[in-house]
């Protein structure tokens, strides 16, 4: 009787053996889920629709994207950190994937244990715009200034904890400078007080800005990123304006519960590249101020890793906490 129970349990272990792989090459046999932790109409949304077509059409079944916002992108988070682990439920998410376990005294899922990268999307510099009535007009002189002014200029942003924060703070950190932090609710008012004067700077989404800058109404002090941005080839980057560790980006990139095989996670970052390069699609997204990314889920995994290593020593020094 023992030697038939082992038996039927070594049998029963070699099939579930065998059926995973079966499962991850018939993959996908439904539709695919990709959740936004974020209301619609913002640049996670209007990303995850322009890639959702391409996407089902080189994946062979509907790709259905579902809004899951609250709670600074948690809530859509932990849902697919909770989902079966079948590939049929997927994240797509942009820095606070990397930022909110520094942010948050506690979250409802582990980053780490209960979600695994896929690929990176796209990226996106943000730019340092200022006051028309601001006397500094490049990177060096607005360092100089804050240093011979030390809490006397004001910077602007979308929100405690957004990135539009988080980019200030670390011009605070790695410039040498005091500078104090004015929130507002949402990008739109705080550029509006940058236009108005009430406050002198802002780190903003290039789309935001872009038509304020080439007007003449504010001025752009320089952009993130490893090269200049395609829609402001005028403007300069922090690395070139002396600032090199100005290295604060967006990213955006898919994800899957833990326990997805690992073949679905290839395979995806494999169509997802192929979408990326289509050049429609490319045209679309660097309308956005992106850049088109792609990548395979080791790489997002260590580009993950590299933010969250950056950004939780200037959450901590900044004291900011959202919950």
């Amino acid at each position: 009787m023992q030697r038939r129970q082992l038996g039927a349990a070594a049998a029963m272990l070699v099939l579930g053996t065998l059926a995973r792989p079966a499962l991850a090459q018939d993959w996908p046999s439904r539709p695919i889920r990709v959740v936004l932790p974020v209301p619609p109409g913002g640049g996670t949304d209007i990303l995850g629709r322009i890639l959702a077509p391409h996407l089902q059409a080189r994946l062979g079944q509907p790709v259905l994207i579902e809004n899951r916002p609250g709670g600074g992108s948690t809530i859509g988070t932990n849902l697919v950190a909770k989902a079966e682990p079948d590939g049929y439920t997927m994240l797509l998410i942009d820095s606070a994937i990397a930022v909110n376990p520094s942010l948050y005294r506690t979250l409802p899922y582990d980053t780490q244990r209960e979600l695994q990268p896929v690929a990176l999307a796209a990226t996106a510099p943000v730019i340092l715009v200022g006051a028309p009535n601001f006397a500094p007009n490049t990177v060096a002189e607005l360092l100089a200034y804050a240093r011979a002014h030390p809490g006397e200029v004001n910077f602007a942003s979308g929100g405690n904890g957004t990135s539009t924060h988080l980019s200030g703070e670390l011009l605070r950190h790695v410039g040498g400078i005091n500078i104090v932090h004015v929130p507002f609710q949402g990008s739109g008012p705080g550029v509006t007080a940058v236009l108005g004067g009430q406050t002198q700077i802002m780190f903003s989404g290039i789309s935001s800005t872009r038509q304020h800058v080439e007007a003449g109404r504010l001025k752009g002090f320089a952009v993130t990123g490893d090269s200049r941005s395609a829609s402001m080839p005028n403007i300069p980057t922090f690395a070139e304006a002396g600032l090199p560790e100005m290295n604060a980006e967006t990213i955006w990139g898919f994800w899957l519960p833990a326990g997805a095989p690992g073949a679905m996670a290839e395979r995806f970052a494999r169509e997802l590249s192929a979408v990326l390069a289509m050049p429609e699609v490319r045209a679309r997204v660097e309308a956005l101020g992106y850049v088109p990314r792609g990548s395979t889920p080791a790489a997002y995994r260590a580009r993950f890793e590299a933010e969250l290593a950056k950004w939780a020593p200037i959450i901590r020094q900044a004291g900011i906490q959202a919950g």
